[in-house]
């Protein structure tokens, strides 16, 4: 288990005046969330362009009849915080973590008690609408369109689903062929300059803007410590490279502050 390594990491968040921890599959395919990429992703069983942006403006329908059953796929048996979630808000309760930037979508992190949570992806518990920017839960809006999509997945009137205003509902996220948020970008550089510690956790850094994180980190003399099975192209860079789980690896940083 590292243990020096931890050591050290421990004594350099006990001394920092920020932290901050990045996050990405890794740390949600322990709540059984399946990964988007790598050998087993969810981009080897479902076509990328399916979710495209250019696909919901040409067939809203077609959209959302697929991205339901993707939703099923992503959600099903209600996922729960793990202990990698658990350990980052019991960080940031004690006063050790500063904030949570993530790549994932699934709101796990809130759920664990983590209060500053930056999404940069956005987030599939809401959905917002296309045209004025209203957002709603997401859950009530699936399973409006679940029930229209049918067993067969049949065209329905009732799909796509539809705000108020007459604008298409659209899971709040970053789509494909979308930017994120230049707000959202602009905070989590922010925070990664502004840290003094830096632990990338669960993440393969390998899509940007995200990977470029740990770099500003680094550039502004942040200890980075990265913690992932695979190695990524961070780890040159990086003070601490742990090769573990990440639900054993941030319970026992947790332990050790």
């Amino acid at each position: 288990m590292h243990e020096d390594a931890l050591d050290a990491v421990a004594d350099a968040m006990r001394t920092a005046d920020a932290a901050v921890a990045l996050t990405g599959a890794g740390v949600s395919t322990a709540s059984g969330i399946p990964s988007f990429r790598g050998e087993d992703g969810i981009w080897n069983e479902w076509d990328p362009n399916a979710f495209h942006r250019r696909r919901l403006e040409a067939d809203p329908a077609g959209f959302w009849r697929d991205r339901v059953d993707l939703r099923a796929e992503l959600t099903g048996g209600d996922p729960e915080p793990n202990a990698a979630h658990d350990a980052l808000a019991a960080l940031e309760t004690d006063g050790h973590l500063d904030a949570v930037l993530t790549q994932n979508v699934d709101g796990l992190h809130a759920d664990a008690g983590s209060d500053r949570v930056v999404e940069l992806h956005g987030t599939n518990r809401r959905v917002r609408c296309d045209d004025c920017g209203a957002t709603e839960p997401a859950e009530p809006v699936f399973e409006r369109a679940a029930a229209a999509r049918g067993d067969d997945g049949a065209p329905s009137t009732e799909l796509p689903p539809r705000c108020d205003c007459g604008g298409v509902y659209r899971p709040d996220v970053v789509l494909f062929g979308e930017s994120l948020s230049d707000a959202v970008v602009s905070e989590a550089q922010r925070l990664a300059r502004e840290s003094d510690v830096f632990l990338a956790v669960g993440s393969s850094l390998s899509v940007r803007p995200a990977a470029l994180l740990p770099r500003l980190a680094v550039d502004s003399d942040a200890t980075l410590v990265v913690v992932n099975f695979d190695a990524t192209p961070r780890d040159d860079a990086a003070d601490y490279v742990v090769r573990d789980d990440v639900t054993a690896v941030l319970p026992a940083l947790a332990e050790r502050l």
